[in-house]
């Protein structure tokens, strides 16, 4: 099935084919030089004063327990259909600017511009990047003793779309859904 996106001014293929998939391939792994790449391109991204406050915390299914104790980070609302993905990340801020210590108000601005890049690069691949806020942050702290001033935000799965049959069907049923996006009337002022 089609999720390419039904546009109501022509855009980039890229950006009208990327969705969030809850269905995720858990018998296709993403090969090390794409994950290098997803980050590459997150390297890139714009950020206040270059200070690239972004840090990912990356677990790759069968490399350590890094994969597992992602999951375990995510609110229980994501573990199932999470699980099935091949590649779990954490997206965290740095919240002072390292150039003179004061707060950095576009941090998380600068994560969503990095995990943004990631996504596009992802589409390019073929792959799919669903991202989601919804995480223990007190847990991924201690799980991974964060030292202060690093703050997690988001989560990413990344991976291979799957076959809605491979999650609970309340995950398929939001796959199968129309996209839907509110119009530009509805956020241009």
């Amino acid at each position: 099935m089609s999720r390419t996106a039904a546009t109501d001014h022509p855009i980039h293929a890229l950006l009208a084919e990327r969705h969030s998939p809850y269905a995720f391939d858990p018998r296709r792994n993403v090969s090390a030089e794409d994950v290098h790449a997803l980050f590459e391109a997150a390297r890139w991204a714009m950020s206040s004063y270059n200070e690239q406050p972004w840090r990912y915390l990356v677990g790759v299914r069968g490399d350590g327990d890094r994969h597992a104790l992602i999951h375990q980070c995510l609110v229980e609302g994501n573990q199932p259909w999470a699980l099935n993905a091949p590649v779990l990340v954490l997206g965290l801020v740095s919240t002072q600017f390292a150039r003179n210590g004061k707060p950095n108000a576009a941090a998380e601005h600068d994560l969503g511009a990095a995990s943004a890049l990631l996504t596009v690069e992802a589409t390019a691949r073929g792959l799919c990047v669903h991202q989601m806020i919804g995480i223990d942050a007190q847990k991924i702290t201690q799980t991974f003793a964060l030292p202060n001033g690093v703050k997690p935000l988001t989560a990413l799965a990344i991976g291979y779309a799957g076959d809605p049959a491979d999650v609970p069907d309340t995950y398929a049923q939001r796959d199968a859904a129309p996209r839907a996006r509110m119009p530009q009337s509805g956020f241009l002022l």
